[in-house]
């Protein structure tokens, strides 16, 4: 049967970034298969056209999307709030469909006035992503309360639905989560439009001008990534191992898109004398996104914190790019063997793995092809969807005494 869903986002939809991608491709995806979707979320962030998205009161001095971990979202989420409540007594949804704790903390109520299932879409620990954007430290005395708060929201969802296997581990093994509630569901990726370069003429002429316009010089082989740029996702981290290997290989080339604050980047380039083989063009619409992965010669997917997911790595396998990752539990989950691993958090070590996938052109194609073949078979957001539709009637079931 369709289900109509209150999907709560405390969050600045769309920014062009992982979870946001995650939201966008599973309303979609669930919205194909019939079931009616309205998104609460933030006052700011791009329209998406196709979904019905609901926006709390304005508050006119945000007007750059909220990322991450900030102070401002004290009051964002008394308007996301109040928002919701209106949405969901106008609505009368089915279930209600929570994107991080604290759109799970606005959906507790509602669930309970209008006794629906409240699912637990699990991207991360709370606590361990305002560890990762340095918003608080394991000393400060907000620390402990917040983690009780993030472990109760974990035990008062009907499903908790992690977007990997490891997460789900993690929550079995500190019991944080009963067994029976928590249902994995991969980060998946659209693999018509993200799909190898075929080499056709058409396709040529259009790489060859997306490199003109990002000032990349002819001749030059191209390292990808897409992402934000922090600490934590091992941009820095990135930068240095660019300083290490064009030093070796002067033909190489970082195209290091996503946002926010590009600029400091640039600066940090300029600093390692390396400016001239590093483009930091900013944000990247995520529809034009599959274009300019193209231009790749090698993918890497740095990313340092071990409870996040890593939805990009998918992007990149639908590509058929050779990926370069640092090793986490999570990376060797999404590529198991067709990808190539650094020791984590060594500069030295990921520069020194970009360079063995860019040497070695037959171990590129053979995990390349590899990871296309993997994406094709377990990574639609088709098979996602159907998933989360068998979680709803469960929990939807379950609620109402009917399981």
């Amino acid at each position: 049967m369709p289900y109509t869903v209150l999907m709560l986002a405390s969050t600045s939809f769309f920014s062009d970034y992982g979870s946001h991608v995650r939201i966008w491709e599973e309303a979609q995806a669930l919205q194909r298969l019939g079931h009616r979707v309205v998104l609460v979320t933030y006052h700011n962030g791009k329209p998406m056209p196709g979904l019905d998205i609901r926006r709390s009161w304005d508050v006119p001095w945000i007007k750059r999307a909220v990322v991450g971990s900030s102070r401002h979202k004290l009051y964002l989420d008394v308007g996301l709030s109040w928002r919701a409540l209106r949405v969901a007594l106008s609505l009368r949804p089915s279930v209600i469909h929570a994107h991080t704790h604290e759109a799970a903390a606005i959906g507790l109520p509602l669930r309970q006035m209008l006794n629906l299932p409240l699912i637990l879409d699990y991207q991360g620990s709370m606590t361990s992503e305002m560890l990762d954007h340095g918003f608080i430290h394991k000393r400060n005395p907000l620390y402990m309360p917040l983690v009780r708060l993030e472990q109760f929201l974990n035990t008062q969802a009907d499903v908790v639905v992690p977007s990997t296997e490891n997460a789900a581990a993690l929550l079995r093994r500190t019991g944080a989560v009963r067994p029976e509630r928590l249902h994995a569901v991969p980060d998946g990726v659209d693999t018509e439009r993200f799909r190898p370069y075929d080499g056709s003429p058409v396709w040529a002429a259009q790489r060859d001008e997306l490199r003109a316009q990002l000032g990349i010089p002819p001749g030059r082989r191209i390292v990808v990534y897409i992402g934000l740029l922090a600490p934590y996702q091992g941009t820095n981290l990135l930068i240095e191992a660019a300083r290490l290997l064009t030093a070796r290989r002067p033909e190489v080339h970082f195209l290091i898109m996503g946002h926010p604050d590009p600029h400091s980047y640039r600066r940090l380039a300029a600093s390692l004398g390396v400016v001239e083989h590093v483009t930091l063009p900013g944000r990247i619409n995520y529809h034009d996104l599959h274009s300019y992965l193209a231009l790749g010669d090698v993918a890497v997917a740095p990313k340092m914190s071990m409870t996040e997911g890593n939805g990009k790595i998918a992007n990149y396998m639908a590509m058929g790019l050779p990926t370069v990752v640092f090793e986490t539990p999570v990376a060797r989950e999404i590529l198991a063997d067709t990808g190539l691993y650094a020791h984590l958090g060594s500069a030295e070590s990921l520069a020194a793995t970009l360079e063995l996938a860019l040497d070695d052109p037959a171990l590129a194609a053979r995990l390349g092809a590899a990871a296309r073949a993997r994406a094709l078979a377990e990574l639609s957001w088709e098979q996602a969807a159907r998933t989360i539709e068998a979680i709803y009637a469960a929990a939807v079931a379950q609620r109402h005494g009917q399981a």
